[in-house]
């Protein structure tokens, strides 16, 4: 049924993922009209092989006279077609808690009011981020990183991914017990939030292992901020932790590896990959050292760092 304004003065719509990497993520219905789609430009990306660039689109309808608002989900002659609650659609009105299927997407349509929403957003902060270190889980890592290979790729900007690993790890459990091996991934984590830029990113990807990819980065950039994110974890005080208080402190090292867009792939995947490969070589020739996928050549180590393109 349509909507008065009495009934949506504290109702907002949105569309909730139910599945695929935004799991939960709320995305407010705040414009006239909104295009689903696998096209960076479309307002609601679903990065899905099924979904087609321009798949779908919701148009709010307003009723002058009654102060009724309608919203109409259109199918955009998707080959795959658009689903409401299961049945395959050309144009239906949505209401509260219909079901949008999208390639192999779900989406629900809601109405949020206040407490809604803030339930949302916690919801959504606790998937998309590490409950240790505050970094982001390794899943919204890989969603940030497929979002900013398709805005460099369309914006022709390179950039850097790092993989980072604390070197013999197991041995600070074993030394020091659990409760100290948590607490240094913590201050690990803010370690490198600390070192790094505003805008870049960076997720624990488990374990003691963690990741992050440099905005704007040519590779002699990324090897500064790899050598500053390993000197800070070299010469860092890590706290012992001996029931429950600080007991002391600890040293310990991290060996990192670098890849870099477009020049080593394009593919935010086979990026990570390569990154990992680097990382591993670090490890194999001795620790707290910094490998890059690829041999970096003088001109590149000693080329001008340009202005951070904003």
């Amino acid at each position: 049924m349509p909507l008065t304004k009495r009934s949506t003065r504290d109702l907002r719509p949105a569309l909730v993922f139910l599945t695929g990497e935004l799991l939960a993520v709320p995305i407010p219905l705040d414009r006239e009209e909104v295009i689903l789609g696998r096209a960076i430009e479309a307002d609601v990306r679903v990065n899905d092989s099924r979904v087609s660039r321009i798949h779908a689109r919701i148009t709010a309808e307003h009723d002058s006279s009654t102060g009724a608002t309608t919203y109409l989900l259109t199918d955009l002659k998707a080959p795959s077609g658009t689903f409401l609650n299961g049945e395959r659609i050309s144009e239906e009105t949505l209401h509260n808690g219909d079901k949008i299927a999208i390639g192999r997407h779900i989406l629900r349509f809601e109405l949020l009011d206040e407490i809604d929403r803030e339930y949302q957003h916690q919801i959504r902060r606790l998937l998309a981020h590490d409950d240790l270190t505050g970094l982001l889980s390794s899943r919204s890592f890989f969603s940030e990183l497929r979002h900013e290979a398709a805005r460099a790729k369309q914006n022709d900007l390179p950039f850097c991914v790092l993989m980072m690993d604390i070197d013999h790890f197991k041995n600070v459990n074993d030394t020091f017990g659990h409760l100290t091996g948590s607490k240094t991934i913590e201050e690990i984590g803010l370690c490198i939030t600390s070192t790094l830029r505003n805008g870049d990113v960076a997720s624990r990807f488990g374990g003691e292992e963690f990741a992050a990819f440099l905005l704007d980065a040519e590779i002699n950039q990324a090897l500064i901020a790899a050598e500053r994110i390993r000197k800070t974890i070299e010469h860092q005080a890590f706290s012992v932790i001996k029931q429950g208080k600080p007991s002391g402190i600890h040293h310990i090292t991290m060996s990192i590896g670098i890849s870099t867009f477009p020049g080593d792939s394009e593919d935010p995947i086979e990026l990570v990959e390569m990154a990992d490969s680097a990382l591993y070589r670090a490890k194999h020739l001795g620790r707290n050292m910094i490998c890059a996928y690829r041999d970096i050549t003088e001109e590149e180590i000693n080329r001008p760092l340009p202005a951070r393109k904003q």
